[in-house]
C-alpha cells in the first residue's frame, strides 16, 4: 500500500473552468457577466452625465441688480427710513447674500462633485470677496468714524473678521458660516444707523474717507490689471525704486524679468477679474447715492458714473464656450486683454477722481 505525502497540497487554480460545468451554465455565466458590466456602465454615464449638467448650472454668474432700490425694500421691510450710509451698508449684506445663494451656493470650499471639479466660479467668488472685505474694512476704520482717536463700531469691527476668515474652509466653520455672521453684523450696523435713537453709530460721508477708500480699490484693480495683460507674455522693467534715489530694497532683485499666467490660471485671473467687477459695480452705485451732496460739490459724479459705465460693460455675456487666449494681434481673440482694458480705465479714471476729491 503507497501512502500520498501530497494529501496537504491545495489546487490554487480553483477560478478555473471547472470540466463539469455544462454549456448551459456557461452561457448564463457570460450572460451575467455581461448584465453586471452593461449596469456599471451605465451607473458611471448617469453620474458623469449628471455632473456634466450640474456644473454647467452652477457655473452660472449673477445678473447685475439696481443696489439703491433693494436698500430701499430692505429699509421698508424692517419698517425704517434710509438715512446716508444705509445703501451702503445694505449693498455689502446684498452682495454676501447672493455670493451665498446663488446657484449651487458657495462653491470655493466644496469637497464633493461637481463643486469640487469647477473653478471658475470659485474664482469670481473670490474677486466678489476681495471688495467685500475692503469695504468692510473700509466701514470700520474711516466711514463709520469721525476722527482716527475716536471708538469703532463693535458690529463692524466683528464683521471685517468675519470677511477676512479662509475663503475655501469646509467645515469648523465652514466658510459659509462666516461670511453670513459677518453680513448679520453688518445688517445690524445698518438697522442702528437707520434708528434716530441710535445717536453713536454714524456713517461719514466725506470726501477724505471716500478717498481713503478709493485708494484701496485703486491697488486692487492696479493688479487683477497686471494679471490680466500677462496672459500673452511681456516684458518689463523693475519699477520699484523709479523716482527716489534714496530708496534701498530689502533684497537686490533683477532689472528685467518676463512674466506670463500659466495657461491653468489664465481662465481663473479672467474670472477673477469679473467677479471683482461686478461687486465694483454695485458698491459704487451704493455710493453714489450716499455721497451724492460730496460728489456734487466736487462736480465729479459725472466721473463716478463713467466708471459706472465701464464696469457695466465688463458683465456682458461671454458667447464663447472657453476663454480664449489669442496673442495680442494674433488670429484668435484674447478675452483677457479684452477686460484687461476697462479695468485699465475704470483704475485711471477713479485715480482721477480721487485726485478730484482731495484737490476739489
Amino acid at each position: 500500500m503507497k501512502f500520498n505525502w501530497k494529501f496537504w497540497q491545495i489546487n490554487w487554480k480553483f477560478w478555473q473552468k471547472s470540466p463539469y460545468v455544462t454549456a448551459d451554465e456557461e452561457r448564463w455565466t457570460k450572460r451575467l457577466r455581461g448584465s453586471i458590466g452593461l449596469a456599471t456602465a451605465s451607473l458611471v454615464g448617469v453620474y458623469v452625465l449628471a455632473v456634466v449638467i450640474v456644473g454647467w448650472w452652477w457655473s452660472y454668474e449673477p445678473d447685475l441688480f439696481d443696489p439703491v432700490a433693494a436698500a430701499e425694500e430692505r429699509a421698508r421691510n424692517e419698517g425704517v427710513q434710509p438715512v446716508t450710509g444705509y445703501t451702503t451698508a445694505a449693498t455689502v449684506v446684498a452682495l454676501t447674500e447672493v455670493l451665498l445663494d446663488k446657484r449651487g451656493g458657495y462653491l470655493s470650499n466644496d469637497i464633493l462633485p461637481p463643486g469640487l471639479y469647477l473653478d471658475n466660479v470659485p474664482s469670481w467668488e473670490f474677486g466678489v470677496l476681495t471688495h467685500l472685505r475692503d469695504i468692510s474694512r473700509a466701514l470700520r476704520h474711516d466711514l463709520s468714524r469721525s476722527q482716527s482717536q475716536s471708538a469703532e463700531d463693535p458690529d463692524l469691527a466683528e464683521a471685517e473678521g468675519h470677511f477676512f476668515y479662509d475663503n475655501s474652509s469646509w467645515i469648523f466653520p465652514a466658510t459659509e458660516h462666516e461670511l453670513n455672521k459677518g453680513a448679520t453684523r453688518i445688517a445690524e450696523y445698518a438697522s442702528r444707523l437707520a434708528d434716530p435713537a441710535s445717536e453713536d453709530t454714524q456713517f461719514y460721508a466725506r470726501a477724505d474717507n471716500l478717498a481713503r477708500w478709493l485708494q484701496g480699490v485703486e491697488t486692487r484693480l492696479g493688479d487683477i490689471s497686471q494679471r490680466l495683460s500677462q496672459s500673452v507674455g511681456k516684458r518689463q522693467l523693475h519699477l520699484g525704486l523709479a523716482g527716489d534715489p534714496t530708496a534701498t530694497m530689502a533684497t537686490d532683485a533683477a532689472r528685467e524679468t518676463e512674466t506670463r499666467t500659466s495657461w491653468f490660471e489664465i481662465d481663473d485671473v479672467f474670472y477673477e477679474a469679473r467677479g471683482q467687477a461686478w461687486a465694483l459695480y454695485h458698491l459704487l452705485r451704493a455710493v453714489e447715492h450716499d455721497f451724492g451732496p460730496v460728489l456734487d460739490d466736487k462736480n465729479a459724479r459725472v466721473s463716478l458714473r463713467q466708471i459706472i459705465r465701464e464696469l457695466e460693460a465688463t458683465q456682458a455675456t461671454i458667447w464663447s464656450p472657453m476663454i480664449l487666449n489669442g496673442g495680442g494681434f494674433g488670429f484668435l481673440a484674447n478675452h483677457s486683454l479684452v477686460i484687461a482694458s476697462y479695468v485699465s480705465r475704470v483704475n485711471a479714471a477713479i485715480i482721477d477722481l480721487r485726485d478730484l476729491l482731495d484737490k476739489g
